[in-house]
């Protein structure tokens, strides 16, 4: 079989069964793993596949530009923010992350003028300014093209200095086994080091998160205070998140 014939057969793999077993490809088509595992390293290059260990995964939907994720799940996602608006105390401070569920919630912030929030998002930002009394506390850096959100050396530099009460935590991938995942490296660090600077943590996780694994890991799940998932998505794979885990609760 070619080459070109063996990553068709692996992307019809990722589509239908949502995920690619090296070993068990290796047998059904009487190659060796090694060739598979360079196929599939080809294809995780070209942004078509996700690796790991012992095969593949589908990129995850939410790794996609943030002007394309806005109609991803969006009931969803204004479900999911709802709830965590929920877990805002009064006067608190709140970090913010990127994204759509985090920008949902920015819209719905309660009505206190005691409150600061602070996020790496300009269009978070400005939702929260436009729509509630809050303070609202910019962190600086340089702005990515594909998440919108500030990152690198001064957003570090710049997170550092901050502290929060709680942090609503936006991902990409929401996995037992490989925990809370992103899908570029700049994101994932600061998204740690905001982490890091917050008393809470709570994991945004809309339908289409959980069970995806992204490249990069943020987390394990039992270093967050839980996931809010969407409380109306009844699947499998989302109400295992609302059993305890070691880290804390997992919401709904």
């Amino acid at each position: 079989m070619l080459g070109a014939q063996r990553k068709d057969h692996l992307r019809t793999l990722l589509a239908t069964e949502g995920r690619v077993v090296a070993k068990a490809v290796a047998a059904e088509l009487g190659i060796s793993e090694d060739s598979v595992r360079r196929d599939l390293r080809e294809l995780a290059e070209a942004g078509e596949c996700i690796r790991v260990y012992g095969g593949a995964l589908p990129v995850p939907a939410a790794d996609a530009p943030v002007a394309q994720r806005r109609a991803v799940a969006t009931e969803s996602k204004q479900r999911v923010a709802r709830a965590a608006i929920a877990l805002i105390r009064p006067g608190s401070t709140v970090i913010l992350d990127g994204g759509t569920t985090a920008l949902a919630m920015a819209r719905m912030l309660p009505h206190d003028a005691e409150l600061t929030v602070i996020t790496p998002s300009p269009a978070v930002a400005l939702a929260a300014l436009e729509g509630s009394p809050a303070r609202v506390v910019m962190v600086g850096g340089e702005l990515t093209r594909h998440s919108a959100v500030t990152g690198g050396a001064l957003a570090q530099e710049a997170v550092s200095r901050l502290s929060a009460d709680v942090f609503f935590l936006g991902v990409t991938g929401i996995d037992r086994d490989h925990g809370l995942t992103t899908g570029r490296l700049d994101d994932a660090v600061t998204k740690r080091a905001l982490a890091a600077r917050s008393a809470d943590v709570f994991v945004l996780g809309s339908s289409e998160k959980i069970g995806a694994v992204s490249r990069f890991p943020v987390l394990r799940l039992d270093e967050v205070s839980g996931v809010v998932v969407d409380p109306e998505d009844r699947s499998p794979s989302a109400l295992e998140y609302c059993e305890p885990s070691p880290g804390g609760p997992i919401l709904e």
